[in-house]
Parts: structure tokens; C-alpha cells; sequence
């Protein structure tokens, strides 16, 4: 690969736009129509979590500091951008990937942790599990995880992230200060126009993304033919390129994945869909797969090391 500039534009270019729209559409916001604001509001938090996602990977300068200064303002409220980038990192140690006690991205169940749960809760994640679920309940399953799970630790005593938590919640009270005292929107508003319908988005994003399965590089996707998605999550939608190429901006990924398209395919075992519709088409009423991780049971929940041969999944496009 071509060695990455002292300074992407076309990225640091994309930082000014996604952030310009925001303060446009919270300075705005009364006079757009309820359903449009919705849709702009999520679109733009979406947008601006991709390019976090982005800042996380090494992007838009080769400067640490200067990057998270570009991809700290937490936008979307309830996730400090400091805990995200640890947290998904450890995502990227693809031969964990899927892994519910290794990947802190995993949709799935440790078989102990699914046989711990009460029948209640139980039904909420199967609920959870068709993507209609996954984008109407999910937003709150996410965020209340969570905020749930630090608050539980900060109650134990384990103030490790305390640091973080002072810093992110300084910076939010500042984004709060502007909504309601400059943009008069109020929180309920913001939570309601803008992190809920973004959250909703990404959900759909990384609802088909990964997929057990024994072989590392049959675990992650490609979407293809994703013109208006694939803007918004920044040519995320091509997964497995970029866990290939972790390191490649996201303008670099298409033409990585046009050069080399039967190679990725090759690879990952045509695990491939035809745009996120045919993922909602799919999808929308039935899980994706099984909650329960399928390498996973009651006396070693691990990932089995082995190098099983198993088959390739069929290519998804042909249903």
C-alpha cells in the first residue's frame, strides 16, 4: 500500500463538513419538519461516529494528539471517545473476532452467560435479535449496557476510567450549554432527533457485519453497491477490507476492494451481500444467526483454536 500523507485533506475536509452540518442543524432545527430533522439528526451523528472510527484507526494526520482533538467532541453524548477507541481496538484482534468474552463488539452469547439470564430477559434479547429489533430496541440496549456497566464498576470502587468520565462529561456539559442556552433544543429533544435515530443507523451498520464461524476471514462481510450508506459509515460497509487494511483511509477502500474483489471474496467465503436492502430484506423479521456463540459451551467458553475445515458460507446474494 501507498504510504499515508503527513496530513489527509480530503479527510480533515470531511471533518469540517460533518461538523459544520451539526451546528447548522442544532442551530436550525425549529425550522425543519419534525420527520426530516430525524432524519438529518441521525444521519449526521452516524456520520460523525464513522468518522471517529476513522480518527480511532490513525486518521486524518499522522499526529496523535491532533487526531483526538478532531474526533473528541462527543457528539452523540453517552460514549466517551477515549473508551471507544480502547474498546475497539481489542475488536480488531481478528482471531477473536465474534468471541462474546474476548470482542467487546460481539452480538453473541457466551453459552454460560445465556444460561445465566432470567426468561424475561431471555425474550429481550430475542426480541433483539431480527434486525427490526435490533434498530427499534437496540439504541437503548446499547447505551443502557453501557452507562450501566460504569456505573456498576464506579460503584465497586474501580475508578479507572474516572479520568476519562471528568474530561467527556465537561465536554458535554459545553454541547449541552449550546443546545439549550444558543440552539434552545432541549435534551429529550437531542437524545429523541439525533442519538437515537444515529445509534438506529449504525445498528444497521454493524447488524451483518461479523458472523461466527471457524475460519477467521469467513467472520466478516462485505456490503456492497451502498452509495448513500456507504458515505455515511465511510466505506465501512466494505468490512473485510478494512480489517485486511485496518490502517487505509476511507477513501482508499473502495479502489483497494475494486482491484482485488475476487481475493476478498475468495477470502472471506463470498460472504457478501448486495446493499444493506437485501440485508433488510433478509433480515428484517429473522436473526442473522444464532444468539449463542456456536463455538462456545458450558465448560470452555472459547473460541476453538483449532484450524477446522468447514464449509464456505454460500455466497448471500443468491438467498
Amino acid at each position: 500500500m501507498m504510504r499515508r500523507p503527513a496530513i489527509e485533506w480530503p479527510t480533515v475536509a470531511l471533518a469540517v463538513g460533518i461538523y459544520a452540518s451539526w451546528l447548522l442543524l442544532t442551530a436550525f432545527h425549529a425550522s425543519l419538519p419534525s420527520w426530516l430533522l430525524f432524519l438529518l439528526g441521525g444521519a449526521v451523528i452516524a456520520w460523525h461516529s464513522s468518522f471517529q472510527h476513522e480518527v480511532v484507526h490513525g486518521h486524518p494526520t499522522r499526529f496523535h494528539s491532533v487526531n483526538i482533538i478532531f474526533g473528541f467532541p462527543p457528539l452523540s453524548l453517552w460514549l466517551p471517545f477515549e473508551l471507544y477507541r480502547t474498546s475497539h481496538r481489542l475488536h480488531h484482534k481478528d482471531d477473536r473476532l465474534t468471541d462474546p468474552l474476548d470482542d467487546p463488539e460481539s452480538k453473541y452469547f457466551a453459552h454460560a452467560t445465556w444460561q445465566q439470564l432470567s426468561p424475561f430477559e431471555q425474550l429481550v434479547e430475542t426480541l433483539h435479535t431480527p434486525l427490526i429489533g435490533r434498530v427499534l430496541l437496540g439504541p437503548f440496549l446499547i447505551i443502557g449496557r453501557f452507562l450501566w456497566a460504569e456505573i456498576s464498576s464506579i460503584s465497586k470502587g474501580n475508578f479507572r476510567h474516572a479520568r476519562v468520565w471528568l474530561v467527556h462529561l465537561f465536554a458535554v456539559s459545553l454541547l449541552l450549554g449550546w443546545l439549550n442556552q444558543v440552539c434552545k433544543i432541549s435534551l429529550l429533544d437531542y437524545l429523541f432527533y439525533f442519538v437515537y435515530p444515529g445509534t438506529a443507523i449504525l445498528v444497521l451498520r454493524s447488524f451483518a457485519e461479523h458472523r461466527a464461524a471457524a475460519d477467521v476471514p469467513y467472520r466478516t462481510a462485505i456490503v456492497e453497491n451502498a452509495s448513500l450508506f456507504g458515505f455515511l459509515f465511510l466505506n465501512n460497509n466494505l468490512h473485510a477490507v478494512h480489517h485486511r487494511f485496518p490502517g487505509a483511509s476511507w477513501y482508499v477502500l473502495p479502489k483497494l476492494y475494486r482491484l482485488n474483489r475476487d481475493i476478498f471474496l475468495n477470502s472471506n467465503g463470498s460472504l457478501v451481500y448486495n446493499g444493506y436492502g437485501e440485508i433488510i430484506a433478509r433480515f428484517l423479521f429473522r436473526q442473522h444467526d444464532d444468539i449463542v456463540h456456536p463455538f462456545t459451551t458450558p465448560v470452555e467458553p472459547k473460541l476453538c483454536p483449532a484450524p477446522v475445515s468447514v464449509p464456505k458460507y454460500e455466497r448471500l446474494s443468491d438467498g
